[in-house]
C-alpha cells in the first residue's frame, strides 16, 4: 500500500500527543500520592490549579488541542484532495518537530521566551501550509 507521506507526521503528532498525556498522569498522579491530595480535591481546572504544583505537562497538553488542530485538519484536507507534495510533506515534518521541541521546553526547562520563539515558528510555519495548499487547490 503506498499511503500518502502526510500520514506519517499526522500520527507523529499523535504520537508526541500521546507522550504528553502520559507525562501529564505521571506528574500528577505522583504529586496527589506524595501529597496526600484527594482525587475529589481537584474536581475543576480552577481547584486543580490552586492544589498541583507541577501542571506543565497539563498545559502543554491542553496547548497540543489549540493550533495542532488547523494541523490535522489541513494533513486531513491534503490527503483527501491527493494534494500532498515532498515540500509539504517536508513542511508537515518541520511543524511536527517544532512541536516536540515546544513541547520538550514546555515540560522541562519552561522558559517563556525559548517556548514562544518555537511556537511562532512552528505557527508561521503551519499558516504558511495552508497557504500552498490553497495555491494548490487555486491552480
Amino acid at each position: 500500500m503506498n499511503a500518502d507521506p502526510i500520514w506519517l507526521p499526522f500520527c507523529a503528532l499523535a504520537l508526541l500527543t500521546a507522550l504528553v498525556w502520559i507525562k501529564l498522569y505521571a506528574d500528577r498522579l505522583g504529586e496527589m500520592r506524595a501529597r496526600g491530595i484527594a482525587p475529589q480535591m481537584l474536581a475543576s481546572v480552577r481547584a486543580a490549579a490552586g492544589q498541583l504544583e507541577k501542571t506543565a505537562a497539563a498545559d502543554n497538553f491542553r496547548n497540543l488541542f489549540e493550533v495542532p488542530v488547523l494541523f490535522y485538519a489541513l494533513c486531513l484536507a491534503i490527503a483527501v484532495t491527493g494534494g500532498s507534495t515532498p515540500g509539504l510533506a517536508a513542511a508537515a515534518w518541520g511543524y511536527v518537530a517544532l512541536r516536540a521541541l515546544h513541547s520538550l521546553i514546555h515540560v522541562t526547562y519552561n522558559r517563556v521566551v525559548h517556548r514562544f520563539l518555537v511556537y511562532v515558528t512552528s505557527t508561521l510555519l503551519l499558516f504558511g501550509m495552508w497557504v500552498a495548499f490553497f495555491m494548490r487547490l487555486s491552480a
